[in-house]
C-alpha cells in the first residue's frame, strides 16, 4: 500500500483505500461497497462510494503502480505479455453494456467486456493493464457516453487495437517483455502483429486454418500446410504444467516467407488424444528453438488463470458501478489485491516447503493472511445498526419505486 499511498493527496481517501483493498482480499462471500464497508467497520457504504466516485485520485497511475509492483517482484528476461478479454454480466446503465457473447455466461447477455495485459514469467504472473471495451452502440451516441463518464469523443477501438495500446504502455514505461501471446482475436489481426514487430517484440499468437500464410513454396492455408508436415516432424512437448500435471501435445513449426527482417514461422499444436489442431503465427528477430515457441504458447493459459482467482480471490468483477471512473478503480484495486498474492506466492515459492506439503498456493495465502492477519472483530452494535441501514435504505427505494408506479398510473 506504501507504493500507491502517493497517490492520495488526503489522508481519509489513503485510509480508506487500505480498507477496500483488504476488503478485496477477504472471505467474504460477496463483495461490494456495502459488504466490505460493513466489514471494515465504517458505519455506511457512503465512503467507499466516495472513494471509487467522486475522491480525487487518478486509477491510471495508481495502475502504473500497479504494474512497477509486479515487474520488480516478478521479473522475468523472457516474460510473456498475454493478452485477452473477460466479460462479466452487468446492467444496461453500466459504461460500456451491450449484448454481446461472455464465456463467464457461456451465453449472450447484458455484458461489459475489458482486455487486460498479464505479465507472466517463470516465478509468476499478475494483471499490469485494462483497458474497458467500448462498443460502437456507445461511441456513437456522445450522451450515452457521457452520462456513464466517457469522454464523448471516445473512439471504437476494437480489442486488438486495446492490446496494442496496452503493450505499448508497458514499453515505453521502460518495461522490457520478450513475447506477446493471444487467442485468434489478437493473431488475426495484422496491424497488432506489425506493431509488434516494429518494436522487435516476439509474438505466438493463435490464428485460424482458414488465412493464408506464405511460404517458399507458396501460398497456403494453414491447415493445408498441417496435411504436409512429415510424421517425424512432429515432436511430442510440454505446453506447460496444470492442475494435472504437464500439458503434452505434438508440435510441428514451418518456416514462413517475408520481406523484413526477423524470423516468421507458422506453428502447429496437435492434440495426442483427439487429433484437434491449432495454429499460431510466430515471429522473433533471431530464430529461436521449437521448445521457445511452446513454452511461449503455453504461457497463454496464464490469462485464464489471472482470471479465476482475480475474480476469486479479489473480485475483480464484482464490482456494482456504473461509471466508467469507477470501473476503472475498482478494477484497478483488484489487480494491486491479486497482485499482492501473486508477489507473495513468489516469495514463498523460493523457500523449500515441507515435507509431504506443497508449495503456497495464491487460494491459502489469502486465507492466511485474512485469517492471521486483518481479520477485524465487531461487536453486535455494529452488525445491528448496519441491518437497521440496510432497512431503512431498502425502505427509501421500496417507496421511491411505489411513487413513481403511482404517478406512471
Amino acid at each position: 500500500m506504501s507504493r500507491i499511498a502517493g497517490r492520495f493527496t488526503r489522508v481519509e481517501p489513503r485510509f480508506r483505500v487500505r480498507k477496500l483493498v483488504l476488503g478485496l482480499l477477504s472471505d467474504l462471500p460477496r463483495k461490494n461497497c456495502w459488504t466490505i464497508g460493513e466489514w471494515a467497520g465504517e458505519r455506511t457504504p457512503d465512503g467507499m462510494h466516495h472513494l471509487l466516485g467522486r475522491a480525487k485520485w487518478d486509477a491510471d497511475r495508481v495502475r502504473d503502480d500497479v504494474c512497477d509492483y509486479v515487474v520488480d517482484h516478478l521479473h522475468d528476461d523472457q516474460a510473456v505479455l498475454v493478452v485477452d478479454e473477460t466479460g462479466d454480466v452487468k446492467g444496461t446503465g453500466t459504461a460500456g453494456v451491450q449484448r454481446q457473447y461472455t464465456g463467464t455466461a457461456g451465453r449472450i447477455e447484458n455484458a461489459q467486456v475489458a482486455v487486460y495485459l498479464v505479465y507472466a514469467g517463470r516465478r509468476g504472473h499478475a494483471a499490469v493493464d485494462r483497458e474497458l471495451y467500448v462498443p460502437r452502440s456507445w461511441t456513437s451516441d456522445p450522451d450515452r457516453c457521457r452520462d456513464a463518464g466517457l469522454d464523448q469523443d471516445t473512439a471504437f477501438a476494437t480489442k486488438p487495437e486495446l492490446a496494442t495500446r496496452m503493450v505499448a504502455r508497458f514499453l515505453d514505461a521502460g518495461h522490457q517483455a520478450a513475447w506477446v501471446a493471444g487467442d485468434e482475436v489478437y493473431g488475426g489481426n495484422p496491424r497488432l502483429r506489425t506493431a509488434l514487430e516494429e518494436r522487435g517484440t516476439g509474438y505466438v499468437l493463435a490464428v485460424a486454418c482458414s488465412p493464408e500464410v506464405t511460404t517458399g513454396a507458396g501460398r497456403f492455408r494453414a491447415d493445408t500446410l498441417a496435411k504436409k508436415v512429415p510424421k517425424r516432424a512432429w515432436q511430442k512437448l510440454s505446453a506447460g504444467a496444470g492442475a494435472k500435471g504437464h500439458r503434452f501435445y505434438d508440435w510441428a513449426v514451418i518456416d514462413l516467407a517475408a520481406p523484413r527482417p526477423g524470423s516468421r514461422q507458422l506453428l502447429i499444436r496437435r492434440n495426442r488424444s483427439t487429433g484437434e489442431l491449432a495454429y499460431y503465427r510466430c515471429y522473433s528477430r533471431a530464430p529461436v528453438p521449437l521448445t521457445v515457441l511452446v513454452r511461449v504458447a503455453g504461457s497463454r493459459w496464464r490469462v485464464e488463470e489471472f482470471f479465476q482467482s482475480g475474480k476469486g480471490l479479489a473480485a475483480l468483477d464484482e464490482h456494482q458501478v456504473r461509471r466508467y471512473a469507477s470501473w476503472s478503480r475498482w478494477v484497478t484495486l483488484a489487480m494491486l489485491a491479486h497482485a499482492f498474492l501473486a508477489v507473495v506466492r513468489a516469495d514463498e515459492h523460493t523457500r523449500p516447503a515441507p515435507d509431504a506439503l506443497i508449495p503456497l498456493t495464491c487460494n491459502e495465502i489469502q486465507r492466511l493472511f485474512i485469517t492471521l492477519v486483518v481479520r477485524p472483530v465487531h461487536d453486535a452494535t455494529h452488525r445491528l445498526g448496519w441491518s437497521d441501514w440496510r432497512r431503512r435504505h431498502q425502505a427509501r427505494s421500496q417507496a421511491s419505486h411505489y411513487r413513481r408506479q403511482a404517478t406512471q398510473a
